[in-house]
């Protein structure tokens, strides 16, 4: 039945693209990190410095945003100018270990000491040639688009209430591009979606020496990981030294990574963990952390994420061919449903093409029947799973 949806969905969705439309006169800055702490952000500023040398230097500003800290580099530059030099910056930071970069329009930005910087009046650089081709930006759109669609359905059917929110991400390795951002920043409760976070911080006090990863906190690892077990995540939790500690090596050493993460409260007992939240933007670049091995316990990290357990990405998804090899990890409450994971799928042509997929529905106030509404949830992302394996095999040219 979901097939036969998808197929029409897909054609209309065809039938209905267009080319894309101007982009409007607007100038643009490039974001480097946003945190909550200034001094990991300005440590952020010294590292940046470093790698990109002095001419970006001098452009590089720690300015507010709320309550926010960023890095930015002012140049109200051009759309397509801007995203080359994005280009540019992220294989450059991405070598050395650092995040990717992305533009950001040009504002009044108020700088971390409360002066402002001066508004440019300058035209901006020559346009230059834009960094994707169409056929590249036409399938990003048709995959995005047709998640889209499919939620907008929802919708409009009633399946989908109205105190209801998603959001979704797509990061195809391959290619290094990103295919689905949809509500990608805001924030989500982040239920046990959260679990590979505190591991992070586990295995960076290991790395520091200050923790054994030995075979007593090895069991309550997995328990945290493989079976979600709320009593091994608060031991985990107690042994890094409680929560705000936690949140306090995640800002500190992975402002990068952890950019709308909010860790305070234990696991409660009846599993009612509603404080604690992050943003699809946050998992997606954790898991992308964790693939490329820059982040502490990278590898057992993957490996525990591996292990048999439940999932919304693969299991009941018949459209994502069988020895898909499957990095995951789900979150559940009466008000959340999410997965977050790296798929690796096998193309014909036998090699694999991994890619991250995250996926989060959650809901304002708690379903009265929590099993009837993780389940229809649960099932609208491996609806959305299928779409995307579609997308992204389209990508390599069906292989």
């Amino acid at each position: 039945m979901f097939s036969k949806h998808y197929t029409i969905l897909a054609a209309l969705l065809l039938s209905l693209l267009m080319p894309l439309p101007a982009v409007a006169a607007q100038g643009y800055d490039i974001s480097y990190v946003w945190s909550r702490n200034l001094s990991s952000v300005k440590d952020y500023r010294d590292q940046v410095a470093n790698i990109l040398g002095p001419s970006v230097a001098r452009h590089l500003k720690v300015v507010t945003k709320g309550d926010l800290y960023g890095l930015i580099y002012r140049r109200n530059g051009n759309n397509e100018s801007t995203t080359r030099v994005v280009k540019s910056h992220t294989k450059l930071l991405r070598a050395r270990g650092l995040d990717a970069v992305s533009p950001i329009k040009t504002r009044n930005w108020q700088l971390a000491g409360n002066a402002t910087l001066p508004q440019k009046i300058e035209p901006s650089s020559k346009p230059v040639k834009a960094v994707k081709t169409v056929s590249q930006r036409k399938q990003i759109q048709d995959l995005e688009t047709a998640v889209e669609a499919y939620i907008g359905e929802l919708r409009r059917s009633g399946k989908i209430a109205r105190d209801e929110r998603t959001g979704w991400s797509v990061f195809d390795f391959t290619t290094g591009r990103k295919l689905v951002t949809i509500n990608e920043d805001t924030q989500f409760q982040a239920a046990s979606l959260v679990k590979p976070f505190i591991a992070a911080a586990f295995f960076h006090k290991v790395k520091q020496g200050k923790l054994v990863y030995g075979p007593k906190s090895r069991r309550h690892m997995q328990r945290m990981i493989q079976h979600s077990n709320n009593p091994s995540t608060n031991w985990v939790i107690r042994q890094v030294g409680g929560p705000k500690r936690v949140q306090r090596i995640l800002e500190k050493h992975y402002p990068a990574i952890f950019q709308d993460t909010l860790l305070v409260e234990y696991i409660p007992a009846n599993g009612r963990t509603y404080k604690n939240r992050a943003s699809v933007h946050d998992y997606s670049r954790f898991l992308y952390a964790v693939w490329n091995k820059k982040i502490a316990g990278a590898r057992e990290i993957k490996r525990l994420m591996a292990l048999p357990s439940s999932d919304r990405i693969y299991t009941g998804v018949p459209e994502v061919p069988k020895g898909t090899r499957v990095y995951n990890k789900t979150g559940s409450t009466a008000r959340v449903c999410g997965d977050m994971g790296i798929l690796s799928v096998k193309g014909a042509d036998g090699k694999r093409y991994p890619y991250i997929l995250i996926g989060i529905i959650e809901k304002q106030r708690s379903a009265q029947n929590y099993t009837s509404w993780i389940r229809s949830r649960s099932e609208i992302i491996r609806n959305v799973s299928a779409i995307v394996y579609k997308g992204v095999i389209a990508q390599h040219n069906g292989a």
